[in-house]
């Protein structure tokens, strides 16, 4: 007898939930098709010399349904990343491909409590420390489980995770580039004009000594803050503040901050514009020190929504290094209902001391995105972006090559509802 696929057996599971639906309870399917066209000329890092630049076609192609009734939420998103062309035409697998980016459920234990355990996205307020990433084709999953109450305007979320390569019968040692364990505690309350949120993270790292085996061991950092937002009329201000202390994966001792602070103000119906600063803690000379790491890393937030769309810090870079401080000002125009844009100017310094150069100023970068809304279904971007580096960008990114660095890009995202029924 001829044994499913793993693609065949969550197939026949989607199939199966989908055709279990009742009068009783909501089922909702969706999809999802974003390709985006991407130009790099110093993306992420600043272009090196006798170089050409990076063009290709990245698609998420997303699959998902939310089965709901009174005592339980289910929720699968199947999901298919690529690059156009990384596999041939006549292709018997796919190179990176298939994968569940979610797949939970939660049981509602009562009006107030539920328990919500599987593969899951997991965010909370501006998403400075815990994000989605959505920007990325591949976005970010958590495997945990949590504990939710909700009463009021009053909210708490507890989290747990514990990672494995696989299953075993000895050991546990953990190689995979994730966490080991993870637990937090997320507190919230809204009032009329005002939001607060309190913040406990701990993060559990694996250490692994290659020569001794027996110093393998889970170090642990700590992150607690708190996010703020204001909003009255045509004003909206917001604050991040958050500590991390413990130890790092290297064994240093971990003492460092992030401050931020950001102010909006709606000029009128089209347009709204904005001051920001974060300050994020570092290394002077960009290395942790006699044991000691002042540097701060945001963990599992949506980086790519701060300091500056072209990726130069904390977008897998830029950790235990000089910190930075970004400020910055940025406008949205709302030219009609279907068409807007967002302009935005960072202007980056290190937070600590570069070694080789007398400043801290690290460059100036312009953003500017379009978007363009057909249809509740199908909206158009396109953005351009250009960094314009300063000689302690050249020190940290250890290139001296003086070239423009710009990148570009056009997406379009597809995402219909292909069926939903509706409780009664």
């Amino acid at each position: 007898m001829k044994l499913l696929s793993s693609k065949q057996v969550i197939l026949s599971l989607f199939l199966a939930i989908f055709f279990s639906a009742t009068i009783k309870a909501q089922l909702t399917v969706d999809a999802q098709v974003r390709p985006r066209l991407e130009y790099r000329h110093g993306y992420k890092t600043l272009f090196p010399d006798n170089t050409d630049a990076a063009t290709f076609i990245s698609q998420r192609t997303r699959l998902n349904t939310r089965y709901k009734n009174e005592k339980l939420n289910f929720y699968l998103s199947l999901q298919d990343v690529r690059v156009w062309g990384d596999v041939p035409q006549l292709n018997t697998s796919d190179k990176n491909g298939f994968s569940v980016h979610q797949a939970w459920g939660e049981v509602l234990l009562n009006s107030q409590f539920s328990f919500k355990i599987g593969r899951q996205e997991i965010f909370y307020d501006d998403q400075r420390i815990f994000g989605n990433v959505g920007w990325a084709q591949q976005a970010r999953s958590h495997d945990a489980a949590l504990l939710k109450y909700r009463k009021n305007k009053f909210k708490i979320d507890l989290g747990y995770a514990f990672n494995q390569d696989s299953e075993s019968l000895a050991g546990h040692v953990l190689t995979t580039n994730t966490y080991k364990s993870l637990f937090y505690a997320w507190l919230h309350k809204d009032w009329e004009h005002v939001g607060a949120s309190i913040l406990y993270l701990n993060n559990g790292l694996q250490y692994i000594d290659e020569d001794v085996p027996a110093n393998n061991e889970t170090r642990y950092s700590h992150t607690a803050g708190s996010h703020i937002y204001y909003k009255k009329g045509k004003l909206a201000l917001s604050a991040n503040l958050y500590y991390q202390y413990g130890k790092d994966k290297a064994d240093n001792d971990l003492s460092a901050y992030l401050l931020g602070l950001d102010a909006k103000y709606t000029f009128s119906k089209s347009v709204t514009s904005g001051l920001g600063l974060e300050l994020q803690s570092g290394n002077d000379n960009g290395a942790p020190n006699n044991g000691e790491n002042s540097a701060f890393t945001p963990l599992y937030g949506t980086n790519h929504k701060f300091n500056g769309l072209m990726d130069y810090f904390y977008v897998g870079n830029h950790i235990n290094n000089v910190g930075l401080i970004d400020l910055n000002a940025h406008t949205k125009i709302k030219i009609n209902t279907k068409n807007n844009l967002n302009v935005a100017v960072h202007n980056f310094l290190a937070a600590a001391d570069i070694a080789g150069s007398d400043s801290k100023q690290l460059g100036t970068e312009v953003d500017l995105v379009y978007t363009y809304v057909l249809s509740k279904d199908i909206n158009f971007k396109a953005g351009y972006s250009q960094m314009f580096a300063s000689e302690g960008m050249e020190i940290i990114k250890n290139n001296v090559d003086n070239n423009t660095n710009n990148w570009g890009w056009v997406m379009v995202t597809i995402s219909p509802t292909l069926f939903q029924t509706e409780s009664k």
